[in-house]
């Protein structure tokens, strides 16, 4: 972590001891994040990880700023105390009251909490774990971006102890769904499929942005159900995420994966171009000005 972060409207050293246990979305992870790539100063995407905060606040009952331009400007000058313009930013709202345990004298519905890092090299690929039953894809909250992640930093841990890097979830119906941290696409040729969001997979935004924004001859992106055979019978597996972009599976533990296909690459590519052309139009349009 850079030495700077954001605390609702102030940057402090974050040695600092700013928050109370009274906060109840503290102790009970009561409250929504997101994890966004800063490139070259500009929030890349940051309309959508807003709009994905606001579905998951709303449905969590998280209280959250008005507008998203309270948020941006203040995270900007974040980046701006950290000179971290090609970073990695978490920003968290916190709810800080409601239930029997709420802290004398809270007065503030919510707290905002943002802090960056620097960016992390994963290396050519990946190698996941398989977990059965780990996400349940009928409940009213799956895919949901909230606090309470243990369950997911459990399974990394259980990864890493076994040379591996993360986990591969499957729901209730054995379908894939996701990974610990990350969204997981399968290649057929020039088809290239994710699993849809009703098998409990987080909506991620780099996965959107394959979906919806992502148009390369000769490729077509789109949702289907998978299943670990199918994972098997494809040219190739690869995940995403805001801080891995595209990223190769190189292994499931008890699968034979193949690796001959070139679908993660060439998307990367034009993944790279499309990110450059939105910092590019971003800093035309002129950035957020901090206060």
């Amino acid at each position: 972590m850079h030495r700077y972060l954001l605390h609702n409207d102030e940057i402090v050293d974050a040695a600092i001891q700013c928050l109370s246990p009274g906060q109840v979305g503290l102790l009970a992870g009561w409250g929504v994040f997101s994890t966004i790539r800063v490139n070259d100063g500009v929030l890349f995407a940051f309309d959508r990880h807003w709009a994905r905060m606001q579905r998951d606040a709303a449905l969590m009952h998280v209280p959250l700023p008005p507008e998203s331009s309270w948020m941006e400007r203040r995270l900007q000058a974040l980046v701006e105390a950290n000179q971290a313009h090609n970073s990695t930013l978490r920003v968290v709202v916190v709810r800080n009251r409601g239930g029997m345990w709420e802290g004398p004298g809270m007065t503030r519905e919510f707290d905002v909490i943002a802090f960056t890092a620097g960016l992390k090299d994963w290396g050519s690929g990946v190698r996941l774990g398989l977990v059965e039953q780990a996400r349940h894809a009928a409940n009213m909250f799956a895919g949901t971006k909230v606090l309470s992640w243990a369950q997911n930093l459990t399974w990394n841990e259980t990864a890493a102890n076994c040379g591996l890097d993360e986990m591969l979830l499957l729901n209730e119906r054995a379908e894939v769904s996701e990974c610990t941290s990350a969204n997981i696409f399968v290649a057929e040729g020039p088809d290239v499929w994710t699993p849809p969001l009703k098998s409990g997979c987080l909506p991620g935004v780099t996965r959107a942005l394959l979906l919806e924004e992502i148009r390369l001859p000769g490729y077509r992106v789109g949702e289907r159900v998978l299943f670990p055979a199918d994972l098997e019978k494809a040219d190739e597996v690869f995940i995403t995420s805001t801080t891995r972009e595209l990223l190769p599976v190189l292994e499931i533990e008890g699968l034979k994966i193949q690796r001959k296909g070139s679908a993660c690459r060439d998307l990367q590519a034009e993944f790279t171009k499309f990110s450059r052309k939105y910092v590019a139009e971003a800093k035309a349009a002129g950035q957020p000005v901090p206060r």
